[in-house]
């Protein structure tokens, strides 16, 4: 079974994260999509952020009812920055998988990906890159291997989420209604 990876700090997990998340599974390439929260983003500065239970319970009730998705924690228990390199090879070390994953990166962060991706090398060794249109609509050379989702470019972001909950905006619709109701009971994103 062929799996690919989405990571992120999933704060908020949103409407954009799923819909991603079906696109993978749609190509027929993966059968299961396994997404990683990170602790730490090294590419990320942390903002409104409810900590990393809070966003791992978000990320839980986002794709309840859906066997085809899973969650890995191991980031969240890991002290640090959260490094892609060190989590395949944790991920390798468990034989979680049975043949190389595919790990989703956006076109955002692809271009700079050799350059700023710690033991970017290393990553290539471990994972076929797939890289997501986030910013663009036409495919962006890159000077590394890699495949092209033929997604949608989806202009939703846990920022715009986050600012629009904030903000006091129209928010309730870019989440799942499970997300929404725990960010309503718990009145999470309203205060810096």
């Amino acid at each position: 079974m062929r799996i690919a990876i989405v990571g992120g700090s999933f704060n908020p997990p949103h409407i954009g994260h799923m819909i991603l998340i079906e696109e993978i599974l749609a190509t027929g390439r993966y059968q299961r999509v396994l997404l990683i929260p990170a602790k730490t983003a090294p590419h990320k500065v942390p903002q409104m952020d409810p900590g990393p239970e809070m966003r791992l319970a978000l990320l839980e009730a986002s794709i309840e009812g859906w066997p085809k998705v899973a969650i890995e924690d191991c980031e969240l228990k890991r002290t640090g920055l959260s490094y892609t390199s060190d989590t395949l090879e944790e991920l390798w070390d468990r034989k979680l998988f049975d043949e190389k994953p595919g790990l989703v990166i956006g076109d955002d962060l692809a271009p700079d990906f050799l350059a700023t991706w710690k033991r970017a090398e290393k990553i290539l060794e471990l994972a076929d890159i797939i890289v997501a249109h986030r910013l663009y609509v036409e495919n962006i050379p890159l000077p590394y291997p890699h495949d092209y989702l033929d997604n949608l470019v989806i202009p939703i972001s846990s920022t715009l989420v986050r600012g629009r909950i904030h903000g006091g905006g129209a928010w309730r619709s870019l989440v799942m209604p499970s997300v929404r109701t725990i960010i309503e009971n718990y009145g999470l994103y309203r205060n810096t």
